[in-house]
């Protein structure tokens, strides 16, 4: 099973992210995550969708995707050629002692602790999924409460776009 990474650029209409996960829906393929958001010029909204298959299937998302009206351009996203990012919303059981290992591990992340209350704390953390991935395990000790995941942003290094 392949994994890719998809940037869209759309016409920034109602409906539009609705017709596109509808045809995955329809066809039986597979979301891991979406992000959507207006690009600098207001017409268009950006689209970065990661889909599993395998080639023929991956090919096909491709193709389809670019047959639907208010898709003005499809690209796959190589990791050697762009940059990644997620943002995590980690909500931590965090008591009086084990608050400051917590944030110890934090700083060495460079994430933010955004909400400290008495009994948990907030974290957010910004980076490719490897980086959040280590930073969950290092958490593993200790109660999560809650998680928010924004799933992958994207763009291409250098001066191409899409």
């Amino acid at each position: 099973m392949q994994r890719k990474v998809f940037q869209l650029l759309v016409d920034n209409q109602a409906g539009v992210l609705s017709r596109i996960s509808g045809l995955f829906s329809r066809r039986g393929y597979n979301i891991e995550s979406i992000t959507a958001g207006t690009t600098s010029d207001p017409r268009y909204t950006r689209i970065t969708i990661v889909a599993n298959g395998d080639e023929a299937i991956l090919d096909q998302i491709e193709k389809q995707v670019g047959k639907l009206i208010d898709v003005r351009k499809v690209m796959e996203l190589k990791p050697d050629s762009s940059v990644f990012r997620e943002l995590i919303l980690i909500k931590v059981k965090a008591t009086d002692n084990q608050r400051q290992a917590i944030v110890s591990v934090s700083d060495i992340f460079r994430a933010k602790i955004i909400d400290v209350d008495m009994d948990s704390m907030i974290i957010e953390l910004t980076g490719n999924q490897s980086k959040i991935e280590a930073f969950l395990d290092l958490l593993e000790g200790y109660e999560i409460l809650q998680i928010a995941r924004t799933g992958i942003a994207g763009l291409t290094r250098g001066s191409a776009d899409v």
